[in-house]
């Protein structure tokens, strides 16, 4: 597109193999990102413990294969409604980005709220910046080794309680703690609950910046998606070059520098190890640590805060801020028809299903000189509460159902009813004929179903 921002694909400063050192920072957008990851935390670890009507509220049951969200639950049936999802998450990101660059990426991203995480028990247990280099290139030593086993102990910890967490997403949280605490487990969650971990532990731990710069394909494709008018974190080179150190209280203009005093620190706080100030890079995750680094500097120096700071393009060229554009508003229009529809297909999702099975015997004339088939109904409750359905058939002239037409079916279940239909044989015109089911709830005239199969015979 042209007008989409190039993006630098720099080497981070030093060594792309170097090991990065974030240095340890406070700020506006530290504190909102600490905010936002520690809600996704309760929400992540407090989610899988809560109940609702005697079972978990949220539970993907793989062997029942029912999906429930409190008090909805949904069935393989029901598949169509993930991709609508995902589409939704889809141009969810796709107007994030064309609104704020890689946002996702700096504050919601579990890539990097895990990696934060990681970052923040390393200097717990290491210390900062210059102490963690000091400690690894120390020879061996007793106090090394503690601090580094204190440091794994913790990201294993974390790990494993990630992973458990996750996999009760799947199989019952509370049982499935107590089987791994008695070692009682089952062979495929444990071997979940260990991979899980050592993905965690893996990816937080050891590969941290790497996933976003070498494996997440999102910051390749990002740069298709910006205009001039999207915020991105951006150093304002106008105000800030030619860049230079200085004597505290020396005038700036008098010794003919920017802002910039060339302290270093948006590079040595950046998680990706890149230099703000060599323009939008790929690797950039949209964290601004780089604007709370600088900020603080600007306030002990006296100037004004913002040297790297969220803006556009256009702005930073001396054009006027655009907020508001066509290709914002229209995918935010895409969004917002994609999350209608999908309210409107989970609001009025049919809660019964009918699903019809012939028997594989041929027909049979039975004492009443009437041809007959025989047939399994299968009929799925997705109600919260037992229901009653009467069921009934149509198609050819004299169609009578035999047996019971009114069939129960518990909160969630599925029953398997052997029905039989017959006809009259002169009212068979064909050898094969279609036949309709109708399956009507007895509590709820808009619930009902449908399936259409085949009645075989002929006359005599």
């Amino acid at each position: 597109m042209t007008n989409a921002i190039p993006l630098r694909n720099l080497p981070s400063h030093g060594s792309t193999n170097d090991k990065i050192y974030p240095r340890r920072f406070q700020g506006v957008f530290r504190r909102l990102r600490i905010a936002g990851g520690s809600f996704l935390f309760l929400l992540f670890f407090g989610t899988a413990w809560l109940g609702w009507n005697g079972r978990q509220a949220v539970l993907w049951d793989l062997s029942g294969k029912q999906f429930h969200i409190f008090g909805s639950t949904f069935w393989p049936q029901d598949l169509v409604l993930l991709s609508a999802i995902l589409i939704i998450c889809a141009f969810g990101l796709f107007f994030l980005t064309v609104a704020a660059g890689r946002v996702w990426c700096g504050y919601s991203c579990p890539q990097s709220v895990w990696m934060w995480l990681f970052l923040w028990v390393e200097r717990v247990t290491e210390g900062d910046r210059n102490r963690r280099r000091k400690l690894d290139q120390a020879p061996l030593s007793r106090s090394k080794l503690a601090r580094r086993a204190a440091k794994h102990s913790l990201w294993l910890a974390i790990s494993l309680i990630t992973a458990i967490t996750f996999v009760g997403y799947f199989t019952p949280i509370r049982a499935l703690v107590a089987d791994l605490a008695t070692l009682q487990a089952g062979g495929w969650a444990a071997f979940w609950v260990f991979f899980f971990t050592a993905a965690t532990y893996l990816n937080a731990g050891w590969l941290r910046e790497k996933v976003c710069v070498h494996m997440c394909p999102y910051g390749r494709f990002q740069s298709t998606m910006l205009d001039r008018d999207s915020l991105v974190i951006s150093y304002d080179a106008a105000r800030g070059e030619p860049r230079g150190h200085r004597k505290t209280g020396t005038s700036e203009s008098a010794e003919g520098l920017g802002d910039c005093i060339d302290c270093q620190m948006c590079v040595q706080v950046c998680p990706t190890g890149i230099d703000i100030r060599d323009g939008l890079q790929m690797e950039c995750i949209g964290c601004a640590a780089c604007i709370d680094a600088c900020d603080s500097i600007m306030e002990k120096i006296g100037a004004p805060t913002g040297l790297v700071r969220y803006t556009s393009e256009r702005e930073l060229s001396g054009g006027k801020l655009r907020v508001l554009r066509p290709r914002l508003l229209g995918y935010g229009g895409l969004l917002a028809v994609f999350i209608g529809v999908l309210v409107w297909a989970i609001a009025s999702r049919p809660l019964v299903d009918l699903d019809v099975t012939r028997d594989r015997g041929l027909y049979r004339f039975n004492a009443a000189g009437e041809i007959e088939n025989s047939y399994t109904l299968r009929i799925l409750n997705k109600a919260q509460h037992p229901r009653l359905f009467d069921v009934w058939v149509s198609g050819v002239e004299g169609l009578r159902l035999l047996g019971g037409t009114r069939i129960s079916a518990g909160a969630g279940e599925r029953v398997e009813v052997p029905v039989s239909v017959s006809v009259p044989a002169a009212a068979m015109e064909n050898p094969i004929t279609d036949i309709k089911f109708h399956l009507q709830a007895a509590d709820s005239d808009a619930e009902s179903a449908e399936d259409i199969t085949r009645f075989i015979g002929a006359a005599r």
